[in-house]
């Protein structure tokens, strides 16, 4: 029998990933409920240990060999600082600004309540073994699993408004300022779980060093043509990524803030929206295998869907309360607040991303951690089915998507 060379075990792996999910999305027409970006996320989940190496491990253990595990994690990580530095270029901070009072009242209450739920959430399940990792104190654990009840991924966010045709639409936009906050929040908590007292020098030094550098690469920016800009922002991705990660607060830190602070009308919105697809399609697949490489049912598959359960209730229990007390405050018409709830509730990449890190840290386990990947699908499946009948029913009693 011929025995696989490296590569060919490495491109059979691609050619599971790749066609997977693409066949399951495709022929099981699933977009109104699952969109393909969250087949290729349970696809990779299919693919972990959890499932395809617990039904045929022996073909498992050929596929994925520590070589192509290896392989794949380096894209996989080139990969989602692309995203995420994309996700921080978008972030229109200046409208945020302008609009500062509805969009910290809102974004504080769309917040807060499902954290605060959340993290309720961790303390019950802290009352028992196997959720809180080796390195994790408990307010870590608490704070973590709180943060990822409550944050909103801005780039699948996009991509569900794309889908709903209300992107550029006041409703919209309205959203994005919203969940724009969560996308600053959620980074600015992990610095400050993953805050690590001996290398506090050194995180000082980068965020002194990080505002120097931010005003001459923006001056720098403004004075080149477009075309250079695409190519001194991936040089400066990889700077930032690799000098957070030196300091302590995880490259992924770095590459959200490499694209925050980054000036997105220099960018030409429909490059952008292509480029943002091109990785969505082309390697951010690895990422979701590689996040599916990771789940685990050590504790026990009722357990681990029973705090899947608990998490989902709490995520989405809390983001309609807070979004609903917000729109009383502010006196939105009617069925607006529900609109916007449920578009708040989508979470797959970004928490998926921010888990992987606690779990990477050791503040979770992987149990934990399957049972977060699990309520971030679920949030994210009802999104599309929720909004839809919603959103159709305002524009029926105002003619127009609002703002």
């Amino acid at each position: 029998m011929h025995a696989m060379s490296p590569t060919e075990v490495f491109l059979l792996a691609m050619l599971l990933i790749f066609s997977a999910p693409y066949l399951l999305w495709r022929f099981a027409r699933t977009d109104y409920w699952a969109p393909l970006v969250v087949v290729q996320i349970i696809g990779g989940i299919l693919l972990g240990p959890g499932v395809l190496g617990a039904l045929f491990p022996g073909y498992y253990a050929l596929v994925f060999t520590p070589a192509t595990i290896g392989s794949l994690n380096g894209i996989a990580w080139w990969a989602v600082m692309l995203f995420v530095w994309i996700a921080g270029i978008e972030l229109d901070l200046g409208e945020a600004w302008r609009r500062r009072g509805e969009t910290s009242v809102t974004a504080g209450f769309a917040l807060f309540t499902p954290l605060i739920a959340g993290s309720a959430a961790a303390l019950l399940m802290l009352r028992y073994p196997g959720w809180a990792g080796p390195s994790g104190a408990r307010w870590q654990v608490v704070l973590g699993i709180g943060m990822a009840c409550a944050v909103t991924a801005l780039p699948i966010l996009v991509l569900f408004l794309e889908k709903l045709d209300i992107l550029r639409a006041p409703l919209g936009q309205r959203t994005l300022r919203y969940a724009s906050l969560d996308d600053i929040a959620i980074w600015g908590v992990l610095a400050l779980i993953l805050l690590d007292w001996e290398r506090v020098g050194r995180q000082a030094a980068f965020l002194v060093g990080f505002a120097v550098a931010t005003w001459a690469v923006r001056r720098l920016m403004a004075a080149i043509a477009e075309t250079d800009r695409w190519y001194v922002s991936l040089i400066w991705l990889a700077l930032c990524g690799f000098a957070a990660d030196w300091a302590g607060l995880h490259f992924m830190v770095g590459a959200f803030l490499s694209g925050a602070v980054l000036d997105g009308k220099l960018f030409d919105r429909a490059r952008m929206d292509q480029f943002r697809h091109f990785v969505l399609i082309a390697i951010m697949p690895v990422f979701f295998l590689s996040t599916g490489l990771r789940t685990q049912f050590q504790v026990g598959g009722g357990a681990v869907f029973a705090a899947a359960a608990l998490l989902l209730v709490a995520s989405v229990g809390g983001k309609l309360l807070g979004v609903q007390i917000a729109g009383r405050l502010l006196k939105w018409g009617k069925g607006e607040a529900g609109v916007i709830g449920w578009l708040l509730q989508t979470k797959a990449l970004i928490m998926i991303i921010f888990v992987n890190i606690l779990l990477d840290k050791k503040i979770i386990t992987n149990d934990a951690f399957t049972a977060l990947l699990l309520m971030a699908i679920g949030s994210t499946m009802l999104t599309i089915p929720m909004v839809t009948p919603r959103l159709r029913a305002l524009r029926r009693a105002s003619g127009r998507v609002d703002a």
